[in-house]
């Protein structure tokens, strides 16, 4: 991606809710017949991510593993027309959308950050747990950071701007901003994100079926290309 690359200016994305319930499940976007999909990429193995350490604002970038995957992501996203396309701005996802062939028309989108961890950055949930025995990220938030509504704010932003395209939206970005993206598609609360995994240099797609929100598939790392 160029330097300098266009950031999505706030009040393009829609107004924040922090409710729980505001991402419809039933309000197709668009004027045209087929209303968007949102196609969304988790980015590539970092060594935080190999090791298991919860990475937010911590700037790491791909490893060589990390990269060989963003290029089998091209290929199978090649031949695809997107109306838009949204990175966040760490590293490691503007690493992915680049590799993957997407970095000369992504926008940054600060709504992709991951979660902020806060105090505990860096950590694994076996360390946090030596600390706070029985946290739950989802219910309990951190200290210093974001709860579960904090992200689901912004992941209603995301979902409103994909929403209001003609074409399908491509986004790369991080395991729990994207569950969030996911739950809040179908109008689930954004603690429901807990119950869905997502592993590096997948590709998930949330579509519709008929007026209904659905997710059309979820964690694919088998390399179907996309359809």
């Amino acid at each position: 991606m160029p330097s300098g690359a266009a950031q999505v200016p706030p009040d393009t994305l829609g107004a924040p809710s922090g409710s729980s319930s505001s991402s419809s499940a039933r309000t197709p976007g668009g004027d045209g017949p087929t209303p968007p999909r949102l196609v969304v990429v988790r980015h590539g193995a970092t060594e935080w991510s190999r090791s298991g350490r919860h990475t937010g604002r911590t700037d790491l970038p791909l490893l060589d593993e990390g990269r060989r995957q963003a290029e089998e992501l091209g290929r199978r996203l090649a031949g695809h027309d997107f109306a838009l396309v949204l990175t966040s701005p760490l590293e490691r996802a503007r690493q992915t959308c680049e590799i993957a062939g997407f970095g000369a028309r992504a926008q940054e989108c600060d709504d992709l950050h991951e979660w902020d961890y806060g105090e505990y950055e860096g950590l694994t949930t076996d360390e946090i747990w030596e600390r706070r025995p029985g946290w739950s990220l989802w219910e309990d938030g951190v200290p210093g950071g974001e709860s579960a509504q904090d992200v689901a704010v912004r992941a209603d932003r995301v979902i409103a701007l994909a929403r209001s395209r003609r074409g399908d939206v491509l986004v790369f970005a991080h395991a729990h901003v994207l569950r969030v993206v996911g739950v809040r598609w179908v109008g689930l609360d954004a603690r429901a994100g807990a119950l869905f995994t997502l592993a590096p240099a997948t590709v998930s797609v949330l579509g519709w079926e008929r007026d209904v929100a659905v997710v059309a598939r979820w964690n694919d790392a088998a390399g179907a290309p996309l359809v």
